[in-house]
């Protein structure tokens, strides 16, 4: 279900990378010795890939854990915060160059939500505006 690399850009391909790597570590240490993942464990890989490629923030997307859209139904989130809590520590030694470009990443300021910043547009579009100081206090 991998979109070709041509497809997607650095952001969500290192997203993709990261999330792919924590789920190797998870599956390996708590589903056994085999080389792929466990039929659950390339489920929740499927299900992520399908989230990054509908993410609203596209490229410019923030980590996870920053990201003010929480587009993960709430059972596959709870295993995936279970997967990044678990493999997070553990990157460090395994895949310490995508888990340090995950840690820079992280610290960047996430985008403010695309969805919120249309409606806040076109919400208030044509309402007269009113100076506080002209507004009525102590009531009619």
């Amino acid at each position: 279900m991998t979109e070709p690399v041509e497809k997607i850009g650095p952001g969500r391909r290192r997203e993709r990378d990261t999330i792919g790597a924590m789920l190797r570590i998870y599956c390996h240490d708590h589903h056994g010795k085999g080389r792929g993942l466990c039929p659950d464990c390339s489920d929740v890989l499927a299900y992520s890939e399908r989230r990054l490629e509908k993410c609203l923030f596209g490229d410019v997307k923030p980590t996870c854990a920053r990201c003010p859209v929480h587009c993960y139904q709430p059972a596959m989130r709870t295993r995936v915060k279970d997967v990044m809590r678990y493999a997070g520590p553990r990157m460090i030694y395994r895949h310490p160059i995508l888990a340090m470009r995950h840690i820079l990443h992280g610290r960047r300021e996430a985008p403010q939500d695309p969805r919120r910043r249309e409606s806040a547009d076109t919400c208030c579009a044509g309402a007269p505006e009113t100076a506080p100081d002209t507004m009525r206090r102590d009531g009619p």
